[in-house]
């Protein structure tokens, strides 16, 4: 009897430990770096919890061109590496591509779609979250000029612009909106120097707002404006606590869900491809209010974005989305 039950436990721990060997998961990030506060390591917080929550870890890699993001996909796919996470929308065409050769794994893009039987697209409404933060910004100013600086410049950061910019008329109808974006290639991730810079020139103008949504190049945005007694708002994490008092807010953007749901239905197996989009009905976008900002927040600024993210989630309120037709209402 002692050993049928020892052979029992033996073969449910051996089961146990198939079940979780099932499930290898990868992460291949955006360029910038793993720890730039802000996408990739909202991308990583989600792996780190689906890792403490099971124990079944992961591996991941930080490319710094389009090729390395490439072979890291393939590699990892190669490997037999399942379910693979590629963040940003410059793996489109290597998911693509991977997929197809890879029938049997399953993948995740976050910030593209890409149309396979195997691969879930995660996108979000970056232009709901960017409205109520831009809110705030008008409501904030004291000057009637706030600002944006972006990260590479292509549709989907002019969509957080936009956003933002329909927020901050929202709040002052004849708000000035400075924008600028801090180049056209991968670098502008991951240029904190440059961002600084640009938000330099910003202020100079007269913004007394920033917003950021440029990676790691939002970090000298972040600290220019405090630098300058200025206030700035953080992006994709939450990032009140790099400046407290500071950063009004945060666009959060919750790229963490996105890998720890690919994750988790991978090994419950409930992993389902297709296209899944987050806005603030679905809480993958979100003003952050904590202790490092909430004496920024006064109770009338409180009382306005929480109807605003109401009536968004409603319906009530619909923000125009830059990549529809690719243009912004004045």
């Amino acid at each position: 009897m002692k050993k049928t039950l020892l052979s029992l436990f033996a073969l449910a721990a051996m089961s146990a430990t198939a079940l979780a060997a099932d499930v290898k998961p990868a992460l291949v990030y955006g360029t910038g770096g793993k720890f730039d506060k802000s996408f990739n390591e909202a991308a990583y917080g989600g792996a780190e919890k689906f890792k403490a929550e099971t124990g079944v870890d992961y591996r991941d890699f930080e490319p710094t061109s389009d090729t390395q993001g490439e072979q890291a996909i393939r590699n990892f796919a190669s490997r037999g590496f399942n379910p693979i996470v590629a963040v940003s929308f410059a793996w489109t065409s290597a998911v693509e591509k991977v997929s197809a050769e890879f029938p049997d794994t399953q993948f995740v893009i976050v910030d593209s779609v890409v149309d396979k039987p195997n691969v879930r697209s995660v996108v979000y409404k970056e232009e709901e979250g960017s409205y109520l933060v831009g809110l705030l910004a008008g409501m904030a100013s004291t000057t009637g000029k706030v600002g944006f600086v972006g990260g590479m410049d292509i549709p989907l950061i002019r969509k957080f612009a936009c956003g933002y910019e329909q927020g901050a008329r929202a709040a002052k109808a004849d708000i000035q909106v400075f924008q600028n974006m801090t180049g056209t290639t991968g670098a502008a991730w991951n240029d904190p120097v440059r961002g600084g810079e640009l938000t330099k020139n910003q202020i100079d103008q007269g913004a007394d707002v920033v917003y950021a949504a440029a990676g790691a190049t939002g970090l000298g945005v972040l600290q220019t404006a405090a630098d300058n007694g200025k206030l700035s708002i953080g992006v994709d994490s939450n990032q009140n606590h790099l400046h407290p008092g500071s950063v009004l807010t945060s666009m959060v953007k919750r790229v963490d869900l996105a890998v720890y749901n690919a994750y988790a239905d991978s090994k419950n197996d409930k992993f389902t491809p297709g296209l899944q989009v987050l806005g603030v009905a679905q809480e993958g976008v979100a003003y952050a209010l904590d202790d490092n900002n909430a004496k920024l927040i006064t109770e009338e600024m409180k009382a306005a974005v929480e109807k605003a993210k109401a009536d968004i989630a409603a319906g009530t309120i619909k923000v125009h989305d830059y990549m529809s037709d690719n243009s912004c209402p004045k």
